[in-house]
């Protein structure tokens, strides 16, 4: 008898202040879709790092004849020297750091280059005017500048690089695109809250001669306010349902149809992750309709 009175003062409520009602929806939806879409967009993040950072290699360049670089004043890298490098590499203080060294000589180089060039500005380019290479997969790549360091002094070095600084500009923008998802979320979850407040507000008020009664014959506290509770977290449940929904086709038709048809090698966030953070969402959801609640019945149910 109590649950099924307690429902149906929430149908009541909900039905009362049905625009109110549905403004909590659509806030909330929109809310935590932002906040959906700056958790999928950090997991992205971080999953085409863990892919391409155990992919990249740090390219260590060795002086060409004609190099105008200061370090390659004394002209081409000598086999002593390739040598000594290798030696740092395979044996010195960084070898722990290094799992694999390949090298490439200026004939593999110079046909890379030109496969690569579909400009013909590297047309007239010889293996000759090349130095060569050694390409060093590490270990941890986030250790790069280690490697850099004992490598990038010794004689016949032109320059060191690492791979990662092709993907820096890339993580650099979806991590900015996180912090703005996740700023717009906060204020519409703000945004949120105060509607939730509102709504309970209004209901409370227009059903305040009924929770007088109620007070008066015995009711319990929790019995008066819970109705009001529930309409704020139906509300706000519908909006992460909403939001999930959302998510979930975003991930199914624009990511795994549309973007994996388009450019097929980048490992995408899917489905199965929406599913990972949509619980979170629900939790998130009825936290924000619970706190606002309980802030505003303490006041508005008293008799």
């Amino acid at each position: 008898m109590r649950l099924r009175f307690i429902l149906g003062e929430v149908a009541n409520g909900l039905r009362r202040n049905s625009t109110m009602a549905l403004s909590v929806v659509l806030v909330t939806f929109v809310s935590l879709t932002f906040v959906g879409a700056a958790v999928l967009t950090q997991m992205q993040v971080q999953q085409l790092k863990d892919a391409w950072y155990g992919r990249v290699e740090v390219s260590i360049f060795m002086c060409p004849p004609n190099s105008l670089y200061e370090q390659c004043a004394g002209g081409a890298v000598t086999a002593q020297q390739e040598a000594d490098i290798r030696a740092v590499l395979e044996e010195g203080s960084v070898a722990d750091l290094v799992d694999e060294v390949y090298y490439e000589t200026r004939e593999e180089m110079h046909e890379n280059i030109v496969a690569a060039d579909d400009t013909g500005v590297y047309s007239q380019l010889e293996a000759e005017d090349l130095g060569p290479a050694f390409r060093v997969k590490l270990t941890d790549p986030e250790q790069f500048q280690v490697v850099a360091d004992a490598t990038s002094g010794l004689d016949g070095v032109e320059e060191v690089k690492d791979q990662r600084e092709v993907f820096d500009n890339l993580f650099m923008f979806l991590n900015a695109a996180t912090f703005v998802a996740a700023g717009l979320a906060a204020v519409m979850m703000l945004a949120a809250v105060l509607l939730i407040t509102t709504t309970i507000r209004l209901s409370a008020l227009s059903r305040r001669r009924e929770t007088t009664i109620m007070r008066m014959v015995g009711s319990s506290k929790s019995l008066i306010q819970m109705p009001f509770v529930l309409e704020g977290a139906v509300a706000a449940t519908a909006g992460a349902l909403l939001a999930i929904t959302g998510l979930w086709l975003a991930a199914r038709y624009l990511i795994e149809d549309w973007l994996t048809g388009s450019i097929a090698w980048v490992d995408y966030v899917g489905r199965e992750d929406v599913w990972t953070v949509a619980p979170w969402l629900l939790v998130i959801a009825v936290g924000l309709a619970g706190v606002a609640s309980f802030a505003t019945l303490g006041r508005y149910t008293k008799a």
